[in-house]
C-alpha cells in the first residue's frame, strides 16, 4: 500500500521503539496561534515504529527538529486511504492530546473538521 504523497510535505525520520530507525509523512500547518502537526503513517514505506506506537516520542522528536514548544501544536495523527477494501483502512484524523497520564487521549476529526483545516492552507 503505497501512500499518496498528498498527505505529507517531506518524510520525517524518527527513533521509534527502542531506537528503531522510523518514518512518518510530516506536514505542518500554520495558523494564527497554532500550528498543526499533522503525522502520517506510511505503511510499507515505514520499516519501524508506527506513529501510534511512537506516539509522545515522535511528537517531542519533531518539536525538537523543527523548533516547536509542544504547547503550541495541535498534534494530529492521519491514516491516509489506501483504496483498500478494508475499513481500516480508510482515511481518518486523529487529535492526540499527551497528558500526565501513561495513555494518549485520542478524538477522531469530522469530515468537516478536516476539510476546514486544509481549505485554510
Amino acid at each position: 500500500m503505497k501512500v499518496s504523497e498528498k498527505y505529507y510535505d517531506e518524510v520525517f525520520n524518527f527513533k521509534g521503539q527502542w531506537d528503531m530507525p522510523s518514518s512518518c509523512g510530516l506536514k505542518i500547518i500554520n495558523r494564527q496561534y497554532r500550528k498543526y502537526v499533522i503525522v502520517t503513517e506510511l505503511y510499507q514505506d515505514n520499516p519501524g515504529t508506527s506513529v501510534t506506537y511512537a506516539g509522545r516520542s515522535l511528537a517531542e522528536q519533531i518539536c525538537e527538529a523543527k523548533g516547536l514548544h509542544p504547547d503550541e501544536i495541535v498534534y494530529l495523527e492521519c491514516n491516509p486511504g489506501t483504496n483498500s477494501k478494508l475499513s481500516f483502512y480508510d482515511e481518518a484524523y486523529f487529535e492526540v492530546r499527551f497528558n500526565d497520564a501513561p495513555q494518549a487521549v485520542y478524538r477522531q476529526l469530522s469530515v468537516a473538521e478536516v476539510k476546514d483545516l486544509f481549505d485554510k492552507n
